[in-house]
């Protein structure tokens, strides 16, 4: 069975949908499944070898098509469909790209079963749900993969008889080794995207900052890359002077567990989360996880008490949690052993990848008679989805484009002196 994935990668980038990514395939591969990835590539590079996924992917032997990602969608499209066509898989995983979804609708139409995932219930996804299963029937998605059971409820709620609902975890690989109990100090780690949206990076470096002052014999370091580095630097500065806490910066996926094995605690402070991969991974290696009481509820993972502890806010409450940890006799040890208990049971690679290949030969099996792909002279795409309109920038007529490009140029200037502000700030 031939699956083709989309994906997009830029340099440094250290985020869960592509660990999952690198860590999926291979296991897919020892199945029987032979998947092939189609990149959108953000940033410029000096060659494709900078960014991390594909270059990755491309050692390990998997055939990856990569361009930078055209600004207009319609160009995303259209490439994403050309190279369908040259090579057309059994089944088609747009996975967390836009294009990817858009192009579904003529995927399916040639007969070719599609599969998209539901990451989180932030505006993106909603909309996700939204347009590729609730909406026109000629852009639904065939099957819809959720990483939680809140995520799995929602999509259940909205979505029609005609489309397989799943519930697959991220999942990660189990390590030998665990973490030792604590002695002398308390090793506190974050390991994600250094971004205020979603991470509240900013806020979750000043409760490191107020833990390693508040609880004796505590020390952090935070790991990952992302736009609002710098704003991590600069509490670090203030906030951290003097203090026990450190950016590590960012650590490939294939040995960030190695770090994740000096250390005791792993901290998830968001607004939401999916089901986190950083918390997964962490588990695994018997780290407890400390994390905010989100709207988005991934119990299955970390239960208050059982397999970690759960805190109502970034302050005292967060605090209190660690000095537990600190000073409360044995209970470490108890949250420890039965953290990586849970991700052995439930999320590890090994048990995640033989749902996917259920699923995708579920989905095989009951498709249409295979046709050639129609690929259109013009895409006529339904309009742009409010919750979508950060990311779907739609080609302009042919008269209105300098005017289109004007706007791009005052946007970009914009986003320069953002940037140049901040330096100036630090």
């Amino acid at each position: 069975m031939n699956v083709t994935f989309c994906a997009y990668d830029l340099p440094d980038y250290v985020g869960g949908p592509n660990t999952w990514l690198r860590r999926i395939l291979p296991e897919l591969r020892q199945r029987g499944v032979e998947p092939r990835v189609l990149f959108l590539l953000y940033k410029k590079a000096r060659s494709q070898d900078e960014y991390p996924t594909l270059t990755a992917l491309r050692q390990a032997g998997f055939d990856c098509r990569a361009i930078p990602r055209p600004y207009y969608t319609e160009q995303q499209v259209r490439w994403l469909l050309e190279q369908l066509a040259d090579d057309p898989p059994d089944v088609f995983v747009p996975n967390l790209a836009l294009a990817g979804f858009y192009a579904a609708r003529w995927v399916r139409e040639a007969g070719i079963p599609t599969v998209g995932l539901l990451r989180a219930d932030n505006p993106f996804h909603l909309a996700v749900l939204d347009a590729f299963v609730a909406g026109d029937p000629a852009y639904r998605l065939s099957a819809l993969v959720c990483v939680s059971r809140y995520l799995e409820h929602l999509a259940r709620h909205r979505s029609p008889t005609d489309v397989v609902v799943a519930r697959m975890p991220s999942a990660v690989p189990i390590p030998e080794k665990t973490a030792q109990a604590p002695a002398h100090q308390l090793r506190l780690m974050y390991s994600g995207r250094l971004v205020e949206v979603q991470k509240r990076i900013s806020e979750v470096t000043r409760a490191l900052c107020q833990v390693v002052h508040e609880v004796p014999g505590t020390v952090a370091d935070i790991y990952g890359e992302g736009k609002d580095r710098s704003a991590v630097e600069r509490i670090l500065r203030t906030h951290g002077a003097g203090a026990p806490v450190q950016l590590v910066g960012p650590v490939d996926s294939s040995a960030i567990q190695e770090h994740m094995l000096q250390h005791h605690v792993i901290v998830l402070l968001s607004d939401f989360e999916g089901l986190s991969v950083a918390v997964m991974e962490a588990m695994a290696c018997g780290l407890v996880p400390v994390c905010l009481q989100m709207r988005t509820q991934f119990d299955e993972l970390v239960e208050d008490n059982v397999t970690g502890l759960v805190v109502q806010d970034r302050g005292d409450s967060f605090v209190a949690a660690i000095r537990r940890l600190r000073e409360e006799p044995g209970l470490w040890e108890r949250l420890s052993q039965a953290a990586r208990a849970r991700v052995e049971q439930e999320f590890s690679i090994q048990v995640v990848a033989d749902r996917w290949v259920e699923l995708l030969q579920q989905l095989q099996g009951a498709a249409t008679t295979r046709q050639q792909m129609a690929i259109p002279r013009q895409l006529d795409l339904p309009p742009v989805h409010r919750g979508l309109a950060n990311e779907d920038y739609r080609q302009p007529p042919a008269h209105l484009i300098p005017v289109a490009l004007a706007q791009r140029l005052v946007r970009s200037l914009k986003n320069r002196l953002s940037r140049y502000a901040g330096l100036v700030r630090r």
